[in-house]
């Protein structure tokens, strides 16, 4: 016994896959372009990263007093503050693009 094949059906799943398809092409240069700033606790460090996790910029304010142990802590510091800030960001730009579409697991 055969099953009829439902035209219609087929040809929304094509388009939905199409959108998602365009969307996440979008996502993806999306996640190359948006920055996001961060500093360390004490202020001394900037670290401007994408969402996709590059490190585009580091600035350091003038160091005065500082010894080098003091500068690797905050320089450390605002890196792990990038790393988290990028994540944020992209499930940010995740759930933009991708909220009307329900996850299929």
């Amino acid at each position: 016994m055969g099953r009829e094949i439902d035209e219609t059906w087929i040809e929304q799943a094509v388009e939905r896959y199409r959108r998602i398809d365009a969307l996440l092409a979008e996502f993806d240069k999306a996640v190359t372009t948006v920055e996001v700033s961060v500093r360390s606790p004490d202020g001394l460090v900037e670290v401007v990263v994408t969402a996709d996790g590059t490190i585009r910029d580091v600035r350091i304010d003038q160091v005065r007093g500082q010894t080098g142990a003091e500068l690797s802590r905050s320089v450390r510091a605002a890196v792990t503050a990038a790393t988290d800030a990028a994540a944020w960001a992209r499930k940010k730009l995740h759930a933009e693009t991708f909220g009307d579409y329900r996850s299929l697991t």
